[in-house]
């Protein structure tokens, strides 16, 4: 099956009276889509009890969970201390992942500001081996963690590293953000072939289950001439790449099962269920 899903609350949720994350799984449901991702981006402050709540919610109306964790991760410092405290922030993303019933955590792999991007990518490799040793010992080892391509040129995570970090452990699946990889890349993603490229690189250094079965976020962004990301936008505004209906051929031709996670401005849920509506239109 092919998930589809918002990252966080969306507007439309609140403007409907909703109140609390315990709500979203029945409204995604009776919104048509099936995949919720809950943010953990400003620290992991959910309780057992909510977690568990939001578990229940989605294993009835089925939908499927994952985390975002904090955002101020950085495996690539070179102090024990800032280190220490990222694995703490991810391992307790893994420990409420556990508790909700989710089965993957998105997290941000580090910066590469001022640092050579080889010694930040080996930095980064070393403490997955400690992060997976800790979650075993916590007894959270089943949890999926996926390193997400970032958008921004000075952050670690181009498609190459992120698949480097992966190689590392078969715990680990890529978090493909096809609008950061759009942005870094100063507008890379304008065909169909382009996204080809992508999902060949993914089969042929991954293998067929990572390579079908990656985690993704999608959203328009715009970017700058030389920093890349600068600002997530929804489908409406299309002036701003990558179009999703260029993606949506791979999905059939490769036979893809991926999550589809929206990250648009605001309109998360509307624009998922805009993909998910491209995606079963397709006339193959």
């Amino acid at each position: 099956m092919i998930y589809f899903g918002p990252s966080g609350n969306p507007e439309d949720f609140y403007a409907d009276g909703n109140k609390s994350s315990e709500q979203m799984p029945k409204w995604l449901f009776e919104s048509g889509l099936n995949a919720y991702e809950y943010p953990c981006s400003k620290g992991v402050n959910i309780g057992e009890l909510k977690a568990n709540q939001i578990g229940s919610e989605a294993a009835k109306y089925g939908i499927r969970l994952s985390i975002h964790a904090p955002y101020y991760i950085n495996f690539a410092s070179d102090i024990e201390e800032n280190l220490m405290k990222s694995r703490k922030w991810l391992t307790d993303s893994m420990v409420a992942a556990t508790w909700m019933g989710a089965d993957r955590v998105v997290f941000h792999p580090g910066s590469a500001t001022g640092i050579d991007r080889k010694i930040a990518l080996t930095r980064v490799n070393k403490q997955m081996q400690v992060v997976l040793k800790e979650a075993e010992e916590l007894g959270v080892d089943h949890i999926t963690l996926c390193p997400e391509l970032m958008g921004k040129v000075n952050q670690l995570g181009t498609l190459e590293e992120v698949i480097q970090i992966c190689k590392t452990d078969d715990r680990l699946t890529p978090c493909i953000d096809f609008g950061h990889l759009h942005a870094r890349d100063f507008g890379r993603l304008n065909s169909t072939e382009d996204f080809e490229i992508v999902i060949r690189m993914l089969w042929d250094q991954l293998g067929r289950e990572r390579g079908r079965g990656f985690h993704c976020h999608f959203s328009r962004i715009e970017y700058t001439a030389k920093g890349g990301e600068k600002k997530h936008h929804t489908f409406a505004d299309k002036e701003y790449g990558p179009d999703f209906d260029l993606l949506v051929p791979l999905i059939y031709k490769y036979d893809l099962l991926p999550v589809f996670i929206c990250e648009s401005n605001g309109t998360m849920a509307k624009d998922a269920l805009e993909m998910k509506k491209l995606y079963e239109s397709y006339q193959r």
